[in-house]
């Protein structure tokens, strides 16, 4: 054979392997690829070892005290969302973020108002719409001024303007809440390992609501929308549960159980079929959440009115009939000082 035939067999035979090391990559790169596509729809979930180490850290509070911070301060990170106008899966995100640290680490660890502002800035950053410390700074001291409905009960009929006085941030403040900020989201970035991505239900939930044609002429027109919000309603409600239900179901199954209720809520006839299999969810999880979503519509209502007021470690502590940390309280006091 001529050295050409040669070279020109060789090209054939490499370009056949190549062609065959190709075929049989395919599946292994597909598979990649999916995977990391469903990454984005995906949490990291709670184990029960760490459900059990949570507790165990927490056990001087009792489960009151416990349920109490958590609802309190994640509201206050929605209130802050709001004043700071992010986005409601920016908001959301933050207190997924909030809870997830509060799986590793003690609850009275950190002040409130701290660990709240620090996941609130942490989440902005990493979205599309960041917030500078000096807006997060004077939300904060605005939500713990007098002027605050978060902070004291007004009459529904008050019409008396808030005092500018009651939420003045002096420089030394502002210089002091950053500096523990900061040092906080570094905190919780590496009790959370960096790991930050949310995945949030509010978009499969519409996605899963036009697969089953809702907003279709099928359905009155006014039919879709409403269907949409209380789903999304009932799924920021739940951002409030104690049973941390973002941290132990994923989002696919909340999106779900939110639409399921919903429908009922609002007299939506369903497919007949259990159509729930079809977005990868199981009757019993689809039973507990239904439960669970119900039974945050009072709670929620109880624990708004015990919340008014304890916004702050020491708050907490004397709630709960332990002791005050006296230096803690007057070095926040000092603070928080203007000067």
């Amino acid at each position: 054979m001529s050295p050409s035939l040669q070279r020109h067999a060789l090209t054939r035979l490499q370009c056949c392997s190549e062609s065959i090391d190709l075929v049989c990559l395919f599946p292994y790169c597909a598979r990649i690829w999916f995977g990391r596509a469903m990454a984005h729809l995906t949490n990291p979930l709670v184990s029960p070892e760490q459900l059990a180490s949570s507790t165990r850290i927490n056990d001087a509070l009792p489960q009151s005290a416990q349920d109490l911070i958590r609802f309190s301060t994640a509201r206050l990170t929605q209130a802050a969302g709001i004043l700071l106008r992010l986005p409601q899966s920016v908001s959301a995100q933050a207190v997924v973020v909030l809870y997830r640290y509060w799986a590793i680490e003690e609850l009275t660890r950190d002040e409130f108002k701290d660990i709240s502002a620090a996941v609130v800035y942490l989440t902005a950053k990493v979205s599309a719409h960041p917030r500078s410390l000096r807006s997060i700074a004077n939300v904060y001291t605005y939500l713990y001024s007098s002027s605050s409905a978060l902070a004291s009960v007004q009459s529904p009929d008050s019409k008396s303007p808030p005092d500018p006085a009651s939420y003045y941030l002096s420089p030394s403040s502002y210089t002091s809440f950053t500096n523990r900020i900061l040092l906080l989201e570094g905190h919780v970035l590496n009790a959370l390992g960096f790991g930050v991505h949310v995945a949030l239900p509010h978009p499969l939930t519409i996605t899963y609501l036009q697969t089953m044609d809702i907003f279709s002429a099928a359905y009155s027109k006014s039919t879709g929308p409403k269907l949409a919000r209380r789903a999304i309603a009932l799924l920021n409600t739940a951002l409030l549960s104690p049973q941390m239900l973002y941290l132990t179901h994923q989002p696919n199954a909340l999106a779900v159980a939110a639409i399921y209720l919903a429908a009922r809520e609002e007299g939506v006839n369903l497919p007949s079929v259990e159509w729930w299999e079809v977005f990868d969810l199981e009757r019993e999880e689809l039973g507990f959440l239904v439960v669970a979503f119900l039974s945050l519509q009072g709670w929620c209502a109880e624990m708004g009115k015990e919340a008014i007021g304890a916004m702050r470690k020491v708050d907490i502590a004397k709630l709960a009939g332990g002791e005050v940390d006296e230096e803690a309280e007057m070095a926040m006091m000092l603070d928080e000082k203007p000067v």
